[in-house]
């Protein structure tokens, strides 16, 4: 059984999350924001060396309620055995025209939280890849390549969500042209 301290932690940390991303990259209704997690770095073991599928459940259900509060869409990256594949819902796989494999992740292929994603979502799909709005990595996960270009830095005043180390980034449209170039 979880401990209640955690579970708390894990609602506060993704709604601030969220909510600061959503902010700061100017994210509206209809963003996405893709979410990496190591239940095992959480739990304090070494990256897929301690899986917790009832952690998995919490925090998926944590990232897919502060996102629909604010109108965005999660996503949630897959571990290496499922090349880093993407959950989300079909619709909105549909909608951004991604190109959708043939797999159900497990805690063990996949990893425990879009596992647990998967089994939340009303119709859930398995995208190659996605160019998110923004990022959020728990546990050192390199969600980074399912971030939209110029991908910005962003920290809020949790650094950490049980062990592990928490990092966001935004993207914002790259400047282009020269010195002539008016971007406002």
């Amino acid at each position: 059984m979880l401990d209640e301290a955690l579970k708390r932690e894990i609602d506060r940390v993704l709604d601030a999350a969220v909510a600061a991303l959503s902010e700061a990259g100017n994210i509206g209704p209809g963003g996405v924001i893709v979410l990496g997690c190591s239940t095992s770095e959480v739990a304090g073991a070494r990256i897929g060396k301690g899986s917790v599928p009832e952690l998995g459940e919490v925090i998926a259900r944590a990232m897919l309620e502060a996102c629909e509060k604010r109108g965005l869409h999660a996503a949630f990256q897959c571990c290496e055995h499922l090349n880093r594949g993407i959950v989300l819902e079909q619709a909105v796989l549909r909608e951004l025209r991604l190109t959708q494999v043939k797999a159900v992740p497990q805690p063990k292929a996949g990893g425990s939280v879009p596992a647990a994603a998967w089994k939340l979502m009303d119709r859930p799909a398995l995208a190659m890849s996605i160019q998110a709005d923004a990022a959020i990595d728990i546990g050192d996960t390199l969600v980074g390549m399912h971030i939209r270009p110029v991908a910005v830095p962003l920290r809020i005043e949790y650094g950490k969500v049980g062990h592990a180390n928490l990092v966001m980034a935004y993207s914002r449209l790259p400047y282009i042209g020269g010195s002539r170039a008016v971007y406002e």
